[in-house]
């Protein structure tokens, strides 16, 4: 999961809680996942307006790739992009980033499988396509493997 941060345009601030450190003083590995529900959560808010009123979404997959501990004082932040869009799914790229006088070190990386859902049918439907264009707009569709 070798990533670029040229590639990202979504990125959100992430606030370390005490609670999600462990006995070593590093963020606990299982709060990573936390951190990326964050950060998608906030995506589906402010780029692609999901309308959780017609669909839902569940995640299928998770993927982390631990590459520098966190602690608690660090200045962290995530970016997010989706990757590839299907007829249901679409995965969502996540970068955990420290930010450093020198710049940002991608700490972690991560992708999530999510899958477009009807809650009252308790089955995978469709992206609506108000949702899956916005998705292609704002990460551009060269970036993007469109399988539908």
């Amino acid at each position: 999961m070798a990533e670029n941060l040229s590639q990202y345009k979504y990125k959100t601030p992430i606030a370390i809680r005490f609670s999600d450190m462990d006995a070593y003083g590093h963020v606990n590995n299982a709060v990573y996942l936390t951190y990326f529900e964050i950060a998608r959560s906030q995506y589906w808010k402010d780029v692609v307006k999901w309308d959780w009123d017609k669909s839902g979404v569940i995640l299928g997959r998770s993927e982390i790739n631990y590459l520098k501990p966190i602690v608690m004082h660090d200045e962290i932040a995530c970016y997010v992009r989706v990757t590839r869009i299907g007829n249901s799914s679409f995965d969502v790229m996540h970068m955990l980033v420290k930010i450093t006088p020198e710049g940002e070190e991608i700490c972690t990386t991560g992708k999530t499988v999510c899958i477009s859902y009807d809650y009252t049918a308790n089955k995978s439907i469709t992206i609506p396509a108000a949702e899956r264009q916005r998705m292609i707009d704002y990460d551009e569709p060269g970036l993007i493997s469109n399988t539908h």
